[in-house]
Formats: structure tokens, C-alpha cells, sequence
């Protein structure tokens, strides 16, 4: 979880909503993202969907079986689909999202009894830290206007 706290670092400097990804097999990363929706002109560019894309890439298969992903913010509606769809066995995240949460916060698609793989979720993994970064991220941003003159967050 620290490395994709860096991760989410990463993406504050590059003037993207803070939040990191990881994903882990057999001890080996191999495949970590950050959010890039604003650079990449890409609402799809969540961290999550970039650490599936890298892995799935370096992996050559988009089947992740027997992975962890760890992520800074818990996981959106979008980010759950990609994750079922690539058989990630786990998801540990951070802080709960109680805009766009889709482990359990507003909803929990990890739980819908039709989907044909399950995946084991925790929350809370130093969830503190993950939320202050956001909460911190949001308020100066409110503070400040944006220099690329793209909506307000």
C-alpha cells in the first residue's frame, strides 16, 4: 500500500486526483498506475484500469489470476468491472469513497451473485493517510483555480 500511496503522489504532481494502484503477484509488482484522466484525455485512465493495463501487457494475458490489487481509494463501478473481468483474487483499498464507492460504500458489486468470479475485498488499509491526501487534494483545489482552466473538481 505504500507504493501506491507514492503512486497516488505522483499523480497529485501531475495535477490528478491522488490515487494510486498496485498489483501484486507472488510478491512481484507487476503492474502499477496512477490517475491520468486529465493527461490522457481519458475517462477510463483510473489508476486501477492503468495497473490492470500495464500488467495485462507485461503479463501478455488479461486473465490476472491469483493477483492483489492495492489501491489508494476504494474502487468505482468502472475500476469493480475491469477488476472481476480480469480475476484479480483480491483487492485491499484504502479509503472508502462515499461519492463513487463501489466495494460497499454506496454499492457493493463485489457482492452481485450473478457475476461468474468472485474477489475477496478489504478496506481501511491505511485508510487514514489515503484520506487525508484526498481531503487535503480536494480542499486546496477548492482554494485554488485551475491553471489549465478545465472545470473545477
Amino acid at each position: 500500500m505504500r507504493h501506491a500511496i507514492a503512486l497516488a503522489r505522483r499523480a497529485e504532481r501531475e495535477g490528478e486526483v491522488p490515487v494510486g494502484a498496485v498489483l501484486v503477484k507472488d510478491d512481484v509488482v507487476i503492474g502499477e498506475g496512477w490517475n491520468r484522466p486529465i493527461a490522457t484525455h481519458d475517462p477510463t485512465a483510473h489508476a486501477e484500469i492503468v495497473a490492470l493495463r500495464a500488467a495485462g501487457a507485461a503479463s501478455r494475458n488479461y486473465r490476472l489470476s491469483d493477483t492483489t490489487l492495492y489501491v489508494t481509494l476504494e474502487p468505482c463501478m468502472m475500476c469493480v468491472g475491469a477488476i472481476v473481468h480480469a480475476r484479480i483474487a483480491r483487492v485491499v483499498y484504502g479509503a472508502s469513497d462515499p461519492k463513487a464507492g463501489a466495494a460497499g460504500c454506496v454499492i457493493d458489486l463485489f457482492k452481485v451473485e450473478h457475476f461468474n468470479h468472485r474477489v475477496q475485498v478489504e478496506g481501511g488499509a491505511l485508510a487514514v493517510e489515503c484520506g487525508e491526501m484526498l481531503t487535503a487534494f480536494f480542499r486546496a483545489r477548492r482554494q485554488s483555480p485551475r491553471p489549465d482552466g478545465a472545470e473545477p473538481l
